[in-house]
């Protein structure tokens, strides 16, 4: 190493980079990547990747080489280097000086700059704002700008106020909130509500914070679940408006209502359920979608149920520094965006420890080997989608007969009102399910197709009967 200098534009640092970012060897420079970029002359391009790396995870610009990574060399001295140093920091609000020195590669020398995340963020290059992706940087959009800025001052967007009043707000879900987490544990409140308020941060300078609205009070964005039989076509939707507090749980019931409960036997007297799906990873993946979503989207939480997978649309890419990748560990640090709803949800201990929650879901669908789990982000959205696959391994106890006939909730629910009533019309189901008359005749469809239910008579006068199946299932209750 020929020199090296500090931020401050100094003297020589010997054997000094001092930086947490590893200098890449003279093989790794050949293939540009998240923290590597390569430049044959110093120009805009480095300062902008510069800024990319400042406003993401740090990294390293290597000038002298050429497209494939060779050195083609510099003719440079400290004099030069100093003057690079000055253009990035004119160039760059706030400004950034980075590492710089001088290193001879194969017999030529080559510019280095290393920089780290920077801690006041975002940066800037002449008012235009970069992060890395990849081997490329990419423009940053407003909300981004927004969610870097929150970063950098620690500060959560649903800290900030909000226009409703603590009048407004369910005094009975408060106090069943308090009641949560004193039986939890992990903090202790007193018998005073505003105060109680005031120390989680609800109520902030006397204003009632949008966490709050969000938990206590009407969300101005909610959950929207469907049923669909293809993309195109659509069984059943449902919109949950309630507030977070009860909203999770609502949702699950909807979502029970739409997929498949079958009945297994293990060698033992009683029988064991089983959900098309485990419920503790619907419910992990609920409390994900409410807790990290990105409030200042309007669109919706959207929940997409089809006979063989279901998909949790989220608004809002992965926050901070998270990536997709980083998910599928199980060492992942996780980047909360709103602080005040993952920590209300933590203290009713619904959140066992941050950063955690896609362990959890790993570890419950273990016991469901034919379904695959699959993490994306599309545009501004984050998707998790659990799909059906073929079984690996066949089901290891025999066949039971007479075979069990796998039902949703709501098929179950139809069964116990005809039960009751064999006379019932789809428009008096329609009405006691609180659904639309064609959802119910496609559920009726359904299990006549199970052969758990047969219609007798004409449709005007005839009545419904449940078969030895339909009857079998209602007696496993």
């Amino acid at each position: 190493m020929l020199g090296c200098w500090d931020e401050k534009g100094g003297g020589k640092v010997k054997d000094g980079r001092q930086g947490e970012i590893r200098v890449p060897h003279e093989k790794e420079v050949a293939v540009e990547s998240q923290h590597i970029e390569r430049k044959q002359s110093f120009g805009k391009e480095v300062i902008i990747s510069l800024v990319a790396f400042a406003n993401t995870d740090g990294g390293t610009v290597v000038v002298g080489v050429d497209d494939h990574g060779v050195p083609c060399g510099l003719n440079i001295g400290p004099e030069k280097i100093q003057r690079y140093l000055n253009e990035i920091k004119i160039a760059t609000y706030p400004q950034i000086m980075p590492k710089a020195w001088v290193e001879e590669r194969s017999g030529k020398q080559v510019l280095i700059f290393q920089i780290n995340e920077y801690p006041v963020k975002p940066v800037a290059y002449k008012n235009r704002y970069y992060k890395r992706v990849h081997n490329s940087n990419h423009l940053l959009t407003l909300e981004e700008i927004v969610d870097l800025q929150q970063q950098s001052l620690s500060v959560s967007f649903d800290a900030y106020p909000s226009l409703a009043q603590l009048n407004a707000l369910n005094v009975d879900l408060i106090a069943r909130f308090f009641e949560r987490v004193n039986n939890r544990g992990r903090v202790a409140l007193r018998d005073d509500m505003s105060a109680n308020l005031v120390k989680l941060k609800l109520i902030r300078g006397g204003n009632v914070t949008l966490a709050a609205q969000f938990l206590f009070g009407i969300p101005d964005c909610h959950i929207r679940l469907g049923r669909f039989k293809s993309e195109a076509t659509i069984i059943d939707d449902n919109v949950v408006r309630t507030p977070l507090m009860l909203a999770v749980e609502e949702a699950l019931t909807l979502i029970k209502r739409h997929i498949n409960l079958s009945y297994h036997f293990d060698g033992g007297i009683e029988r064991k359920e089983r959900w098309q799906y485990p419920l503790e990873a619907i419910r992990e993946l609920l409390l994900n979608a409410v807790v990290h979503r990105d409030y200042k989207n309007a669109s919706d939480v959207v929940v997409k149920i089809f006979d063989d997978r279901i998909l949790f649309s989220n608004p809002g890419r992965l926050y901070g520094n998270l990536r997709v990748s980083d998910l599928e560990r199980d060492d992942y640090v996780s980047s909360i965006r709103n602080r005040l709803l993952a920590e209300a949800f933590y203290l009713m201990g619904d959140i066992e420890r941050y950063g955690t929650g896609f362990v959890r879901i790993r570890e419950y669908l273990r016991d469901y080997p034919e379904l695959k789990l699959k993490i994306e982000e599309i545009g501004n959205f984050f998707t998790v989608e659990l799909r059906h696959s073929p079984p690996i391994s066949p089901p290891i106890s025999p066949p039971i007969s007479p075979p069990i006939i796998t039902v949703t909730e709501l098929e179950r629910r139809l069964l116990e009102l005809l039960l009751k009533n064999p006379a019932a019309s789809s428009s008096d189901l329609a009405q006691e399910l609180s659904m639309t008359r064609g959802t119910v005749k496609e559920y009726l469809g359904r299990l006549k197709k199970k052969s758990a239910l047969v219609r007798e008579g004409s449709t005007r006068t005839g009545h419904w009967v449940l078969t030895d199946a339909g009857q079998g299932i209602l007696s496993n209750d």
